[in-house]
């Protein structure tokens, strides 16, 4: 008889501390996420997906170089065609030299591995490769994985949807960037 209400009586006090831990956490404010209308902005240092800004990459190649996965292809713009000659004989004007642009740019998340070497390797200031916060992305082929850049794109560049297909412009995906912070 000893035995079972030593048991009841244990019983009983672990059923209240587990109450209380439920008690305690009762009145504490919600943290339900009305997703995906909303969603938790990660912290600043998160490595999220790859982002691309054509008009500030100076096609120097260290992000291809830098990146062990081999995700990273780019192809420089060509050099702009040399000013004719004066016709009175005197040499033409210099040119304003505006550094080498790209022509185009691609990275396929498939072989990304996140690390952030591309995003250390890049000299320009701001980056012109950079982590963004999204944490998801939503791929239903393999050529939607590969993204491409020209000059005039946007951050999260074109894609393909089919092999034979024509580069479209990402439209259903929400980007963390977008959503307003969540307080």
């Amino acid at each position: 008889m000893k035995n079972y209400i030593d048991f009841v009586a244990d019983a009983s006090w672990n059923t209240l501390k587990g109450l209380w831990v439920t008690l305690k956490f009762l009145f504490l404010p919600s943290i339900t996420v009305q997703y995906p209308t909303e969603k938790i902005v990660p912290y600043p240092r998160f490595r999220g997906m790859l982002a691309y800004d054509a008009e500030l990459c100076i096609a120097c190649g260290m992000c291809v170089r830098a990146c062990p996965s081999r995700c990273i292809a780019l192809a420089k713009a060509a050099p702009p065609p040399a000013p004719p000659p004066a016709a009175d004989g005197q040499p033409a004007a210099p040119a304003v030299k505006a550094g080498p642009k790209i022509e185009w740019y691609t990275i396929d998340y498939g072989r990304c591995n996140f690390c952030g070497l591309c995003e250390e390797s890049c000299p320009t200031k701001p980056k012109a490769v950079w982590h963004s916060l999204d944490y998801e992305a939503v791929f239903s082929t393999r050529e939607e994985m590969v993204r491409r850049w020209k000059r005039g794109d946007g951050p999260w560049g074109t894609v393909k949807r089919s092999a034979d297909a024509q580069p479209s412009a990402i439209s259903d995906q929400i980007h963390i960037q977008d959503m307003p912070v969540r307080k």
